[in-house]
């Protein structure tokens, strides 16, 4: 299993990245809510991963902290969910905000990410709730303290608005729902990083 990765960020293009392990380049898929925290291209970062294997793929995601990967080896333990939806769900809520909605049994919260209909919101809340009380648990709870954004200068004006709706089909909404997303919040001088995640918010 591989536990951890430390290289460079050759690329990313939500929510996937590509880094340099000694010469060895590993394709990452990662939630919003580690993408964001991202240094810029060419620069050195450390992830905690998750390998997923199937039949025909071995996918590994990677996350900022260890208490996202701690949630996201629970969701998927959980009936339904799979790493896909996983992703959805880390993208769409960091790890507090999924803990405080199944807490507090906000269901409509929930079923307003992609892919997670009433059912579905509804066993997450019976096999997850009580499991984020204790606000001293290690793996929970740590709130992060910087959130890193890119200041890359995008190629063209329309760039990272086409990259933010191609990045939100890829975690599970419609292409006609992501246009609707991302236009909401489209403002100058936002990069696709920061459109996805204004976007996110607004939906939720």
């Amino acid at each position: 299993m591989i536990g951890r990765l430390q290289g460079i960020l050759i690329e990313k293009q939500p929510p996937e990245i590509l880094l340099d392990v000694h010469g060895v380049g590993y394709e990452l898929l990662l939630p919003m809510t580690s993408f964001y925290n991202l240094p810029e291209v060419g620069q050195e970062t450390t992830l905690f991963t998750h390998l997923v294997v199937r039949e025909d793929a071995h996918l590994l995601f990677g996350f900022s902290h260890k208490q996202d990967r701690t949630l996201f080896r629970e969701l998927i333990k959980t009936n339904g969910v799979g790493p896909k939806l996983a992703l959805a769900i880390l993208s769409a809520m960091s790890v507090n905000e999924f803990a405080y909605a199944i807490e507090r049994e906000e269901l409509s919260k929930l079923i307003k990410i992609p892919g997670v209909g009433k059912k579905t919101a509804e066993r997450l809340l019976v096999e997850l709730k009580g499991k984020f009380k204790g606000l001293q648990q290690p793996d929970f709870f740590v709130e992060s303290t910087h959130i890193a954004t890119s200041n890359a200068t995008p190629s063209s004006v329309d760039a990272p608005i086409e990259e933010a709706i191609a990045a939100l089909m890829a975690l599970g909404y419609k292409a006609t729902d992501s246009e609707k997303m991302v236009k909401k919040v489209a403002k100058p001088g936002l990069t696709s990083e920061q459109l996805i995640r204004e976007a996110l918010k607004a939906s939720l």
